[in-house]
């Protein structure tokens, strides 16, 4: 009796449905039924955008949130953060899923949080180890640490002789800016962690560089990015940005584990965990409420400084990778071609771009304010000598044409076209935004299409760096020169150079590297009836 109740209105629920489907039985729907049932509708609608809203929210850091806990706002404020897992993402995840860096092992088939490693050297003797280095930060020993001193220490010698010999170049310079803020040397080993000394790594949610920044958190430290440059990718002021950072998260936390893993999960999450943890600033206290990701941030900072620290008693060898042991730096104030220190001063086309990994196209866009030219000390005399309006006029009508000077001088400007999105938090006011960012409120408003002053916490505000998008730019444009693309392809054709095909190139890769020519150019000069080319090939790239 109880089921044929139930039953019922399931029955007559599907009969009207079907009934109103068909246009018959209780008739058509009046206007009052249509009104309710739109009204419903939109209900429900309205429900699933603020799902969606929710969703965004939680996906992606508002990194400018960020900066404001780091520049000292209460740890209250820090707990409206809400930081993504993508944002968070280190080169410990690339290992186990997909890497940059070439010639990988198998560690991406490794699950941290399952597997469990067995060593011939004791407990009693790692923690001997542990203490024997003396470090500023302290360096606990459990059951996790272990693990990864393992991973470190013994299941990828290779990997780790290649970034001993990448230490001896970069950690020089870490040390130099570390103690130029007073922090403790040991933090250099975290860019092991983030990139394994890859100044060109770059991580599945974007982060780029050495020490692995998103676009956001990369300008709001200052870091320049456009189509010709990515300062995330300079050594030195990515560096100087990562040192700030951890500056400013050690003031806030008070603790170096706590600072340590801010960085790889933001402070609002370490703020929270705090919290759970019953106000504690413990890190193993807290563990446990950390992201699952962050987790094994800390052991593995420590792994890696036991590893690199004992790696002769594990039979690690450093690497010869190339780089020099002492370099002088340059400043350029005009546009440069790689091609043009290249053919006048003669150093190598791949010395250039492993030491300045952060100009694309081979080129320096001195257009809008100087910047640094590193060079290998062998070639300083060889540089100094040679006249520098000589290199800047080698080649340059070809290397430099007029379109990638209009080029340059755009992507110079376009930093002001970029934005970032902020999230109104409590007791925010449209001056107090406008003041952190250096803008007007009337640029804040314009931006927003906002009528009043009235925001409301938890409102998106689009904010655009640099004082925002302008059109100053156009006046530059008109004054270009008479002078058309002709005069490049006019130029000698006897004028060229021969580069040898690499693993992964194409025709149109190839020609990206070289300003004014086309894959189509690379074919017509080399006989090519097709686009297939095969490594260790000679090509000759017409200039």
């Amino acid at each position: 009796m109880k089921r044929l109740i139930i039953l019922i209105p399931f029955l007559l629920l599907s009969l009207h449905t079907e009934a109103q489907n068909a246009g018959f039985l209780f008739g058509r729907p009046t206007r009052k039924q249509l009104q309710k049932e739109n009204e419903e509708l939109k209900a429900t609608l309205d429900s699933l955008q603020t799902l969606v809203d929710s969703f965004g929210q939680r996906r992606y850091l508002e990194d400018s949130e960020l900066i404001a806990v780091m520049e000292g706002n209460s740890e209250a404020e820090a707990d409206d953060i809400i930081y993504s897992a993508e944002i968070s993402d280190s080169l410990l995840q690339l290992w186990y899923k997909s890497s940059s860096i070439t010639n990988y092992d198998a560690i991406h088939d490794y699950d941290m949080d399952s597997v469990r490693f067995t060593s011939n050297v004791s407990d009693k003797e790692m923690i001997r180890r542990l203490e024997s280095m003396n470090s500023f930060i302290s360096l606990p020993f459990n059951e996790n640490v272990k693990n990864y001193i393992i991973l470190y220490s013994e299941k990828m010698p290779e990997r780790m002789g290649r970034v001993l010999g990448l230490s001896n170049y970069y950690f020089p310079i870490f040390e130099d800016i570390l103690n130029r803020y007073d922090l403790p040397e040991e933090l250099k080993y975290m860019a092991v962690v983030e990139s394994m000394l890859n100044p060109t790594a770059t991580s599945r949610a974007g982060a780029k560089g050495i020490w692995q920044f998103i676009y956001s958190t990369a300008k709001s430290y200052g870091l320049e990015i456009n189509s010709y440059v990515d300062e995330r990718m300079d050594v030195e002021k990515s560096m100087d940005a990562a040192a700030r950072y951890l500056r400013d998260a050690y003031r806030i936390f008070g603790d170096w584990a706590l600072a340590i893993s801010s960085y790889n999960c933001g402070a609002g999450n370490v703020s929270k965990a705090i919290r759970r943890a019953g106000g504690s600033r413990d890190y193993w206290t807290i563990y446990n409420y950390l992201p699952r990701e962050t987790r094994g941030y800390v052991p593995a900072f420590v792994a890696a400084m036991y590893a690199m620290t004992y790696s002769r008693e594990y039979g690690i060898v450093p690497q010869n990778v190339g780089m020099p042991v002492q370099t002088d730096t340059f400043e350029i104030r005009k546009n440069l071609h790689f091609a043009q220190i290249q053919g006048k001063v003669g150093v190598p086309m791949e010395d250039l771009r492993q030491l300045n990994p952060q100009y694309f196209n081979d080129i320096i866009p001195g257009t809008n304010h100087s910047y640094t030219l590193k060079l290998p000390v062998s070639w300083t005399s060889t540089f100094l000598d040679t006249p520098i309006d000589s290199i800047y006029a080698y080649k340059a009508d070809s290397l430099l044409t007029q379109k990638v000077v209009k080029d340059v001088k755009k992507a110079g400007t376009k930093a002001a076209q970029e934005r970032i999105s902020y999230r109104v938090k409590s007791g925010d006011y449209l001056g107090r935004i406008a003041s952190r960012y250096g803008v007007s409120v009337n640029q804040l408003k314009k931006w927003n299409n906002l009528r009043s002053s009235n925001i409301k916490v938890g409102q998106i505000l689009y904010i655009y760096t640099n004082g925002g998008h302008t059109s100053s730019s156009k006046a530059s444009s008109k004054s270009t020169s008479a002078k058309s693309s002709t005069s490049s392809s006019s130029k000698s054709k006897s004028s060229s150079v021969t580069y040898t095909v690499k693993n992964g190139d194409s025709l149109y890769k190839i020609a990206k590297k070289y300003p004014g020519i086309s894959a189509d150019n690379i074919k017509k000069a080399n006989g090519l009836k097709n686009d297939s080319i095969r490594p260790g090939q000679k090509l000759k790239i017409p200039l």
